[in-house]
C-alpha cells in the first residue's frame, strides 16, 4: 500500500486550519463514532480524525490498515461527483474507503463498527508469499 505521500504536517496551511476547525466542530454523528474509535479502542486500531490526505480531509483515517471512514450527512447527496473524484484520488493510494450515513451511525452503530472491523481485518491479512 502506497502511503508515502500522506500528508501530516506539510499540507496547505489553510487546509490544516480547516482540519483543526472540523475537529473542534464535529457533527453529532462524527462525535458518536469517534467515541468508539479514539484511543485505539476498536481492535487496537489507531484512528486519526480529520486527516489531510493529498489535499482532501478524511473524517477518520487508520494508517496501519490504510482505511478511511467517512460519515456522510445530507450534503453528500448534492456533491456525488466531488466525492467520486475524492474517492478516486484516495483509492489510487490503495486506501479502502468506508462510507456511512449519519443515520446509520445513530441507528446501526454496532453494524458500522463491525464493518470497520471486518475491512480492517481483511486489510491486516498478510499477503501470500510465493513458494521458494
Amino acid at each position: 500500500m502506497d502511503t508515502t505521500r500522506i500528508i501530516y504536517g506539510k499540507s496547505n496551511p489553510l487546509k490544516r486550519e480547516l482540519a483543526r476547525q472540523l475537529r473542534r466542530e464535529m457533527t453529532p454523528a462524527e462525535r458518536r463514532l469517534w467515541e468508539h474509535l479514539r484511543r485505539s479502542q476498536l481492535d487496537g486500531l489507531h484512528f486519526r480524525r480529520q486527516q489531510v490526505i493529498d489535499g482532501y480531509i478524511a473524517d477518520f483515517y487508520c494508517h496501519e490498515v490504510g482505511l478511511v471512514v467517512e460519515v456522510d450527512g445530507g450534503i453528500h447527496a448534492q456533491q456525488r461527483d466531488w466525492d467520486a473524484q475524492r474517492d478516486a484520488v484516495l483509492g489510487a493510494r490503495q486506501l479502502a474507503i468506508l462510507r456511512f450515513r449519519n443515520e446509520q451511525v445513530f441507528t446501526e452503530l454496532t453494524w458500522v463498527l463491525d464493518e470497520i472491523r471486518r475491512v480492517a481485518a481483511e486489510r491486516r491479512r498478510p499477503t501470500p508469499q510465493p513458494p521458494p
